[in-house]
């Protein structure tokens, strides 16, 4: 059972139902999750969280999920370490730093993003994903589409350094080269998605 309310534009304050749409049809501003925080309080606690699993489902009430994850269901929990000189530079007591380059499956906290979008888009039927990138999210989108069993495609500038999306095509995400800047391949595949 989710705690998602609907969607409320952060520009103009209009709600919309629970559909895959990302931005306001009035004044183009992003659409934000809205949340039952009510029943939230009602279900979770510290108790509740600290018995589920180490990952980033353990708060899934606080995710825009309805069902049960179905995507990256062991992404998430990367460790904090402790930063005692750049706590000491700050002037502060303590400061721990989120260390997501051991995050899997692609050393990015790019991956528990993306475990959340295709778990929704699993919920809404989608067999099919796409987004615009230049590495990290071509990465997670793959990989983890991969996993989903989802049919992935990547758009990316066509003069990327083969470096950043190697693993793209690894993963067995579909790459298409874009001539044009970061910027017109992100357009074009927002026009693609509808």
């Amino acid at each position: 059972m989710g705690f998602v309310k609907g969607l409320k534009c952060r520009e103009c304050g209009r709600e919309y139902p629970k559909e895959p749409i990302h931005v306001c049809e009035f004044c183009f501003g992003p659409l934000e999750v809205s949340y039952n925080y009510d029943e939230i309080k009602g279900v979770l606690t510290r108790e509740v969280i600290g018995r589920r699993e180490s990952n980033m489902w353990r708060y899934s009430e606080l995710l825009p999920i309805d069902e049960t994850p179905t995507v990256g269901k062991h992404v998430g929990f990367t460790p904090l370490l402790r930063a005692n000189n750049l706590a000491r530079a700050l002037g502060v007591r303590e400061i721990y730093i989120k260390n997501d380059s051991v995050s899997c499956p692609t050393l990015s906290f790019k991956d528990r993003v993306v475990s959340v979008a295709l778990s929704k888009a699993k919920e809404f039927g989608f067999k099919t994903v796409a987004c615009a990138s230049t590495g990290n999210l071509a990465n997670a989108v793959a990989s983890l589409a991969t996993s989903g069993r989802l049919e992935s495609y990547i758009f990316i500038p066509r003069d990327l350094e083969q470096a950043k999306i190697i693993g793209t095509s690894v993963y067995g995400g579909r790459l298409i080269g874009i001539n044009g800047s970061y910027d017109d391949v992100n357009r074009l595949c927002s026009e693609i998605a509808g």
